[in-house]
């Protein structure tokens, strides 16, 4: 995609006008078609820089604007603007994905998948895009303890860990380990690769509530799950007085109502004309999206899928 032509016009003037000047690729990055789902179009470098640039000096205007002003600097940290309209569009769009999903269950799966590669690999090419926004922006949040792990999430359990006596290294320390036990509920494991590291914290990123902070490729992973996962994974309310048994979940109660997605998957994993290798990456697949896009491994579909692929492999 060729860079647009923005005349006399400063892109990074005002938001409105650094958003126009944006959207033109991020629609070409996210919504456009593509030979394959797995890789996102490009733009063309002279844009790519152009972005770059603009973004770059829409920043450094809004710090200037605000540096003589303590109270607004405080309230609103520059960035906030933008970062919120970005994910208002991975909103937008994950939805418009909901709406084209088919109404018959049996081709459900088969639409996830392709449809949620394709959204992914066009979060990421964009997260490289804004890259400026995470740099400048998220980690300053993340510095302000308003990330995916906050102080408070944590306080508690570190709390009762802390001894008189202990230092401020020690309680360091203890922080540290506490982030450590989340991050393996999401595949990391003590000596694994940066890359193993940085993985499963975006699925703990996206996995948490929206209004913590967290890198752009997460904002639209969250955003996934939030507009179209959850959607699809929610329980029809039964009608009258009837009231759920405890301990039933959806995907494990047979006369219960199912959500779209539990009702898919049942039908993925008993239909028998299925090829067995079909079936096989179809469950892997769909697996690995609800983890990539933040749903936990305690949720009752999520245990069904593992549960699948652990039986099938031994």
């Amino acid at each position: 995609m060729p860079n647009p032509s923005a005349g006399s016009a400063n892109p990074s003037a005002s938001l409105s006008s650094l958003w126009g000047y944006l959207l033109p690729a991020l629609n070409h990055i996210v919504r456009s078609p593509t030979n394959s789902t797995e890789k996102a179009p490009v733009i063309d470098i002279s844009y790519h820089m152009g972005i770059h640039t603009a973004t770059y000096n829409y920043f450094t205007m809004q710090v200037e604007a605000v540096s003589t002003n303590k109270e607004r600097e405080r309230l609103t940290p520059s960035g906030t603007d933008l970062y919120e309209h970005i994910d208002k569009y991975y909103a937008e769009v994950a939805r418009e994905l909901l709406l084209g999903a088919p109404e018959d269950d049996s081709s459900l799966i088969q639409y996830i998948i392709p449809c949620f590669n394709r959204y992914a690999a066009g979060a990421h090419s964009v997260n490289r895009l804004l890259n400026y926004v995470n740099r400048h922006y998220v980690k300053r949040a993340v510095d302000e303890d308003r990330g995916w792990l906050t102080l408070s999430d944590i306080f508690d359990a570190v709390a009762k860990a802390i001894q008189d006596g202990d230092t401020k290294e020690k309680i360091t320390n203890k922080l540290k380990e506490r982030r450590t036990e989340e991050l393996k509920k999401w595949g990391w494991n003590e000596g694994g690769t940066s890359e193993q590291l940085a993985h499963a914290e975006s699925c703990a990123e996206a996995a948490s509530p929206l209004e913590r902070v967290v890198t752009l490729s997460a904002l639209a992973l969250r955003r996934f799950r939030t507009e179209f996962m959850e959607p699809l994974l929610a329980v029809p309310r039964l009608k009258g007085n009837k009231r759920r048994k405890p301990g039933a979940h959806n995907g494990n109660a047979p006369n219960l109502p199912k959500g779209r997605l539990a009702r898919a998957v049942r039908e993925l994993l008993e239909k028998q004309d299925v090829d067995v290798e079909e079936r096989r990456r179809l469950v892997t697949e769909l697996a690995n999206a609800m983890r990539i896009t933040g749903v936990r491994d305690g949720h009752p579909l999520r245990k069904r899928l593992d549960k699948y692929l652990l039986t099938e492999t031994v």
